[in-house]
């Protein structure tokens, strides 16, 4: 089903840069610079490489070019390069060989630790007046610079990862495994001021997608490191995650929503980027030790594809319903999500063996 929808998929939105698609069906286009800008060519590499359709590479070829002209004029890329260049600059030079995208990776990889707060340990988040925030979706982000470490055996890149995925550890992840979506630091001091709700529904509750990019990350972390601090602290989300899933086992936007969380939004993308998250932290722990991640990432997948996706809607240019963006904003709350969609993609190829990793 996947690959008739990517062909579709690929007829429908063709070079859009998508991020949500509503009630209609109809992805929008955002600027290059958008956070969320390399997700849809991503998805194109992936079908690619499961089925050598050249189709799938023309498309997604010229991604790492847009972004890099993006770069040299007026933008606002910031702490999710990672999103934007791994799935694109990076796994194209990886299938491919390809010389300008392995310099579009590193020259993003560059412009990442060139936001790193010596004093606090964090990779800044945003721009303009947010000097000393940090949040949990740069977990995510860490690969870029683990990978560009490795690409030039220059450890500095991998010592500002590690010091910034410490942090994560310390002071974003809690001891029940809730995750905090922003954290305030002194950026002069490094010191740590408050929790920031962010898009979570308040400084003490649980976002679900903040879990998802925590336990995902610190996985990765771990892949890179093999430091078994970081293990732990992706089985510890993932533990909380699991433990906090309703019924059909598709999350909710935030595990601590309201006393009434049933009536809450749920959120596909958290599902499908946990599942993918899950799917890595198994694969890292001995086989009965990690099959009840493994198994409760094949609940989520089976329950996105029989109840969330709009594999019955041809119209539609996305694959999965009911993702929630930002409810405290108010923006788009049950929509498609084009990461939901990317991860829903990577974590069903990776249960069909695909072996390459893009985060």
């Amino acid at each position: 089903m996947i690959v008739q929808k990517g062909e579709s998929m690929l007829q429908q939105i063709g070079d859009k840069s998508p991020h949500a698609a509503k009630a209609d069906g109809i992805y929008d286009d955002m600027r290059h610079d958008w956070w969320t800008s390399g997700f849809w060519p991503g998805m194109l590499w992936i079908l690619y490489d499961m089925t050598g359709k050249e189709a799938y590479k023309n498309a997604a070829w010229g991604w790492d070019e847009k972004l890099e002209a993006k770069m040299m004029q007026e933008n606002n890329f910031h702490h999710d390069v990672g999103f934007q260049f791994l799935p694109t600059a990076i796994i194209k030079h990886k299938l491919t060989g390809d010389a300008d995208g392995l310099r579009r990776g590193l020259f993003a990889a560059n412009f990442l630790a060139g936001r790193f707060n010596m004093a606090g340990r964090f990779l800044r988040a945003w721009n303009q007046d947010k000097v000393g925030w940090s949040i949990v979706d740069s977990s995510m982000n860490l690969s870029l610079l683990f990978w560009a470490a490795e690409t030039t055996n220059d450890p500095r890149f991998k010592h500002i990862a590690r010091a910034h995925a410490d942090t994560v550890v310390e002071h974003f992840i809690r001891a029940d495994g809730s995750v905090k979506h922003i954290v305030s630091f002194d950026p002069e001091t490094g010191e740590l001021l408050c929790a920031i709700g962010g898009q979570g529904a308040g400084p003490d509750s649980a976002w679900s997608r903040g879990a998802a990019w925590a336990l995902y990350g610190m996985a990765n972390s771990y892949r890179y490191t093999g430091d078994e601090k970081y293990l732990r602290a992706s089985q510890r989300v993932a533990n909380f995650f699991i433990a906090n899933l309703p019924s059909d086992h598709v999350p909710h936007w935030d595990f601590r929503a309201s006393e009434h969380r049933a009536e809450e939004p749920r959120d596909s993308s958290a599902g499908a980027c946990a599942a993918s998250g899950l799917l890595d932290l198994a694969s890292m722990l001995p086989v009965a030790e990690g099959k009840v991640y493994r198994d409760a990432a094949e609940r989520m997948l089976i329950s996105l594809h029989e109840n969330y996706a709009a594999w019955d809607l041809p119209n539609h240019e996305a694959i999965l319903l009911q993702a929630t963006g930002n409810r405290p904003s108010g923006t788009n709350v049950n929509v498609s999500l084009i990461y939901g969609d990317y991860y829903f993609v990577e974590a069903v190829a990776k249960l069909n063996g695909w072996k390459n990793h893009i985060f």
